[in-house]
């Protein structure tokens, strides 16, 4: 079968008759500022895309109501958002898809008679302007913080109003909360069981703590239940990628174009039996291989990710792509995996997607798609060699700090700072960096993607990845900090002592032991309790973290070498392995001394900023509950009796309530 503008060629009869696995397959489509371009779409260009997705078989939309955790408007929107939304729901009306509603809860106090009166009559203006709404998602949190009786109390006053202008129309909700207890999981249940009237699912999305096997066994088996699963970040997400490489995260960010086909196959198909179908969290255009890749699973999930690229190629793009575009997706997903530096597969990436750019009409130059393909190939092209360039300097740096002590430690310290401060000059390097800011002005025109705050519009934090284009991949900003402060000293040897503590600041000394979670090599000693492909969630076991998170707010928006404060810090300490909620996070160790001392220094940064516990598997106290984030290093005696076979095991947990347990670097060191 073939495409083309005009017909729909079938290259031999066809006798086919298929039905949909999942009863609930659709995207949300939030029309909000915060997204990357749904707030420049047109009535008309919505309506395009909702016609283009259920024509891959999806039934289902979802909107948001122009209030959310967000602004009012944006500089972009074409129509007042009260507007688009009718416009959204009719659109979907005429194609019979469901329209379902993301409607959060922002007020302060539910309890106050007042504030009920307020914002019921906010939901009943956004009701009565769209003529279609079969189903309204609250999320019980992020946003939105009630406790479950209120949040019950409340929703069934909602759902008054809710069925005065759309009768048949049932409220889900989701046991989404930042800092769950048992107290409230025990409410959340409790309602969710008595099956209301108005009630008309659960959903499973970022933030649940509960994995969904074990929220479908505390479900009743009659109650239905969504998964809301998060295709559009990256990292900071519900199914970040695994293990990332720290170039790319401070780089694509979180937000980035972002296709990932194998990963969301093995993401869908690993729940998919406890649920009713997903419709997912989305926040632009970013993730449009992702959510074509996720239809079609919802549709057959023994359907090959191969087939549903080929025919998303076919569709968008011609009958002359299907093979090039397919290949130059997955490709790209195998940018992600790995470390960035050897990865071999991004320069033959970029030649798959330059032969294409060579060989596109003028009309497929403009095709948005395309222009997604295009630039994450010129985009992780430029940073690999970034990354190379910024290395090779470091590593320069560092050997001319070797040698102060014999060229004088003045003249090493500013040959050092040369060194970092250089720039690459290299013509070829220079062509990738314009090719992708060409790249990111022709999706704005194409249609209004914001790539970057300026001169695109975007929020900050969000789709903006073209921004990260300058962003120093090595540890310069640290050592520059470093080697200024040095500079200062007038004393030649504290001088050169202190260049020594430079550049042994991650040496545990002789048969120590040294671990940074950034790095593949250490996490062989974590414990995994599940493969990757059985908890893409990492709800089960260990995930990585970005963000340095000392002492300033908890959300990460741009993975920067600082802390909150401003401080210049290692690289180290912007990756962490971590745990969620309660899970334990387990290191292990071997071939440690039962005749030597040893203490051990850990680095505690990441975002969560949790109260945690560090025991052995002997249940040995290395220390007690330690509100991190307000430092980064700690250190502690490790007792004899913990390693007496030369084995060492570590367990952090943390306190309920917490967020989950994070470190970014170990030592062990002998003592002399």
């Amino acid at each position: 079968m073939n495409w083309s503008p005009t017909q729909l060629l079938l290259t031999k009869a066809i006798e086919k008759s298929t039905s949909p696995k999942s009863a609930i397959r659709g995207h949300q489509l939030g029309y909000r500022p915060k997204t990357n371009a749904y707030d420049a779409f047109t009535v008309d260009q919505f309506d395009q895309y909702i016609r283009e997705l259920a024509l891959f078989g999806a039934n289902s939309i979802e909107i948001m109501p122009p209030r959310t955790d967000d602004d009012f408007t944006s500089p972009h929107m074409t129509i007042p958002a009260i507007d688009m939304i009718g416009e959204q729901s009719r659109i979907a009306d005429e194609l019979d898809l469901d329209v379902w509603m993301w409607f959060p809860n922002m007020a302060k106090d539910y309890e106050d008679p007042q504030t009920r009166i307020i914002e019921l009559t906010q939901r009943k203006d956004v009701f009565a302007s769209i003529p279609r709404l079969d189903h309204l998602f609250v999320p019980g949190g992020d946003p939105g913080d009630l406790e479950p009786d209120v949040l019950f109390h409340w929703l069934e006053e909602v759902a008054t109003k809710l069925h005065r202008f759309h009768p048949s129309a049932k409220i889900w909700i989701s046991p989404q909360v930042f800092r769950p207890t048992k107290a409230w999981f025990d409410r959340f249940f409790y309602h969710v069981n008595q099956k209301y009237d108005w009630f008309g699912g659960v959903v499973f999305g970022p933030w649940v703590k509960i994995p969904l096997p074990e929220l479908r066994q505390l479900t009743d088996a009659s109650i239905p239940i969504r998964r809301y699963p998060d295709i559009t970040h990256n990292l900071s997400s519900q199914y970040p990628i695994p293990e990332w490489d720290l170039a790319m995260a401070m780089t694509l960010g979180r937000e980035s174009i972002n296709p990932r086909p194998m990963d969301q196959k093995i993401i869908h198909n690993s729940l998919a039996q406890y649920a009713n179908g997903s419709l997912s969290y989305s926040e632009g255009t970013n993730d449009d291989v992702n959510k074509f890749i996720w239809t079609d699973q919802e549709w057959n999930p023994e359907t090959e990710v191969t087939e549903t690229l080929r025919d998303y190629a076919r569709f968008f793009f011609g009958p002359d792509w299907v093979d090039a575009a397919a290949n130059g997706f997955l490709a790209e997903e195998k940018n992600l995996q790995g470390p960035l530096l050897t990865n071999t597969g991004i320069q033959q990436t970029l030649a798959q997607w330059q032969d294409m750019e060579k060989r596109a009409d003028a009309k497929l130059m403009k095709n948005f798609r395309f222009q997604m393909g295009l630039i994450r190939a010129y985009f992780d092209a430029y940073i690999q060699q970034k990354l190379l360039f910024e290395t090779q300097q470091e590593q320069k740096a560092q050997n001319v700090l070797q040698r102060a002590e014999t060229e004088g430690s003045l003249n090493s310290i500013n040959k050092a700072i040369a060194l970092l401060n250089e720039q690459m000059a290299d013509p070829y390097i220079a062509q990738l960096k314009q090719r992708c800011l060409e790249l990111a002005d022709a999706l704005f025109n194409s249609i209004g993607a914001q790539l970057t705050v300026t001169p695109h519009g975007a929020a900050s934090g969000r789709g903006n990845f073209i921004d990260n284009l300058d962003v120093v991949l090595n540890d310069a900003p640290w050592l520059l900090a470093n080697l200024n402060e040095i500079k200062k000293d007038t004393d030649e040897k504290q001088r050169l002592e202190k260049i020594a503590q430079l550049l042994n600041r991650t040496n545990p000394g002789p048969r120590g032991f040294y671990d940074n979670f950034g790095q593949g090599k250490s996490w062989d000693r974590v414990l995994k309790p599940k493969e990757w492909s059985q908890d893409p969630g990492g709800l089960y076991g260990p995930r990585a973290s970005f963000g340095v998170g000392l002492r300033g707010e908890e959300w990460v928006h741009e993975i920067q070498a600082v802390g909150f404060g401003g401080t210049a810090t290692p690289l180290a300490w912007m990756n962490q392995v971590t745990t969620l909620y309660d899970t334990p996070l387990i290191i292990n160790y071997d071939q440690l001394n039962p005749e030597v001392s040893y203490t051990i220094k850990i680095a505690y940064t990441g975002r969560f900023r949790a109260n945690m516990k560090l025991t052995t598997d002997d249940g040995h106290i290395i220390h007690d509950f330690i509100r991190t984030g307000v430092k980064p290093l700690y250190e502690f005696e490790l007792p004899a009796s913990t390693y007496s076979d030369g084995k060492l095991v570590l367990q952090w947990t943390c306190g309920e309530g917490e967020r989950g347990a994070q470190v970014a670097e170990i030592w062990i060191i002998p003592k002399p």
